[in-house]
């Protein structure tokens, strides 16, 4: 294993292999693993039941990140800026309620998607994040929000399945070495031909999300662009190989732009789309973006878009929105320069 390798996200059978490689007993990979994952150690330095001499020669990174500017809000929802080892930003939301905290993370630098209802398109591309960068976000979050995550969405800044080796690692460290279930674990993808049945055939009980947006190619091609080279009828035949495939319903994420696609007769086509097979349809109202040309549904026009899908047979709801009013909600995250957030 390379030694600059950050250790974070690193499976215990991998730490073992690693304090193995550096001359140290193999009882040290069940210590650092605890420092790494329970005490949300920065540094080896900080690992006291390791030899000081070691720790003062290695000099292998954890691969923490830093804040760079925290934002709450009034609902408690927080949104961090975090700043990367390379100077790279991202953004990440930690979501409470009584019961539970979602964690929001993000799964690349930008987003190459150029979706036109989302900030993050509007942003550009970076680069994808590392395993470490991912798992980081979830540790950052609960540290400061002094509360164990419960549930993890890919849902903030990136397209997962254009990530996917990366993204699949990280569930596994979320899941076996952090210790969130898998079921409370939620993968969200745009759509990217070949990736959902890959992802398929890793055989995970994590939540799909599919963020369909439309109940037709022609309204697809004009809001998602990479909607061109995913025909609407393979996107929705990939999904039923998916629920074939895993056992698992997908979820259908649907963001309401006011008179564009938010129309009984768009409900009604949707449903058509979406029934007859395990699948749920999860209604996003959109919320703000400076360049969108977008309005956000009254709540009016959400219920009757919702009823509709009801009346169809189709299983529905509504997300409850969050963090809007600083730009933390579904939809509102982008790259921003380190040095305006400070």
């Amino acid at each position: 294993m390379n030694s600059i390798t950050p250790l974070l996200g690193l499976s215990s059978e991998e730490l073992t292999r690693w304090v193995i490689e550096q001359g140290q007993p193999s009882y040290r990979a069940k210590q650092l693993h605890q420092w790494l994952y329970t005490r949300n150690i920065r540094s080896l330095d900080e690992v006291t039941v390791f030899p000081k001499s070691w720790r003062e020669q290695n000099k292998t990174p954890v691969g923490r990140s830093t804040i760079a500017l925290q934002t709450p809000t009034p609902d408690g929802t927080i949104k961090f800026l975090l700043a990367l080892a390379d100077g790279q930003t991202i953004e990440t939301v930690g979501i409470p309620s009584d019961n539970r905290l979602t964690v929001c993370v993000s799964s690349q630098v930008g987003c190459a998607m150029g979706c036109t209802f989302c900030a993050t398109g509007y942003s550009g591309f970076g680069r994808h994040l590392e395993v470490h960068e991912i798992v980081d976000q979830v540790l950052t979050v609960q540290e400061a929000m002094s509360r164990r995550a419960s549930h993890i969405v890919y849902m903030g800044m990136g397209e997962p399945m254009h990530n996917l080796p990366r993204v699949i690692k990280s569930l596994r460290a979320l899941n076996q070495e952090i210790g969130i279930g898998q079921r409370q674990l939620t993968v969200s993808t745009v759509g990217i031909p070949g990736k959902i049945l890959d992802f398929a055939y890793e055989h995970l009980q994590v939540t799909l999300a599919v963020s369909l947006h439309a109940p037709n190619q022609t309204l697809r091609e004009q809001i998602v662009p990479t909607a061109k080279n995913y025909p609407y009828a393979d996107l929705l035949a990939d999904c039923r190989e998916y629920v074939r495939t895993t056992g698992r319903r997908i979820s259908f994420e649907y963001v309401l732009l006011s008179g564009f696609n938010d129309l009984p007769r768009h409900a009604e086509e949707l449903a058509t789309r979406v029934k007859g097979f395990q699948s749920h349809v999860n209604l996003i109202p959109f919320n703000p973006v400076d360049e969108a040309r977008f309005d956000r549904p009254t709540p009016k026009q959400v219920e009757i878009f919702r009823s509709t899908l009801e009346r169809a047979g189709v299983a529905v709801s509504v997300r409850q929105t969050r963090g809007v009013d600083q730009s933390a909600a579904c939809g509102q995250l982008r790259r921003r320069a380190f040095l305006q957030a400070k």
